[in-house]
């Protein structure tokens, strides 16, 4: 016959080996983090999180980097030899992570950029026997361009510091 102790005994074994299998079963499962994630223009999902390419930032990569620098600057720039008070305007250009410079060095030059990273570009471009390289850096509205330019054997560094 069966006795109450041993009954207990038993659904007491079945309840702990139920237990322990649910929770290995439960614990072994890989969840994927990224099912419900879309990454956009060749963003890459890690651990539920969008990892953008260079051009791109946004939780999805969904916004172009570059668009957020295009606009107006008015500032001044401090170089080397000289300091005046000007305006730069910065456009899109040919590819997503493009932009165009103009009226550097407040003499109408205008340079060609790539986007770098979330708030950097690098640009370089020239003019007759006038070269400038350079790098420029978007911290809120506030834009600061520093640049090297050279024409012959005289160059010119300079930093242009304005706001949209």
């Amino acid at each position: 016959m069966f006795s109450m102790k041993s009954f207990r005994n038993v659904a007491l074994s079945t309840l702990l080996t139920i237990g322990a299998f649910s929770a290995i079963t439960y614990t072994s499962c890989n969840k994927d983090e990224c099912k419900d994630v879309v990454c956009q223009n060749g963003g890459t999902c890690t651990n539920g999180t969008c990892t953008c390419p260079t051009g791109y930032e946004g939780t999805n990569c969904e916004t172009k980097s570059r668009d957020k620098f295009i606009g107006t600057y008015v500032g001044t720039e401090i170089c080397t030899v000289g300091t005046d008070n000007y305006s730069i305007t910065i456009a899109s250009n040919s590819d997503n992570i493009k932009l165009t410079m103009t009226n550097l060095y407040n003499e109408g030059f205008s340079a060609v950029g790539s986007v770098t990273g979330k708030n950097t570009f690098t640009f370089s471009g020239s003019s007759g026997t006038t070269t400038y390289t350079g790098t420029g850096e978007l911290t809120g509205s506030a834009l600061k361009v520093t640049y090297t330019i050279t024409t012959g054997a005289v160059s010119n560094s300079c930093t242009f510091n304005g706001s949209k």
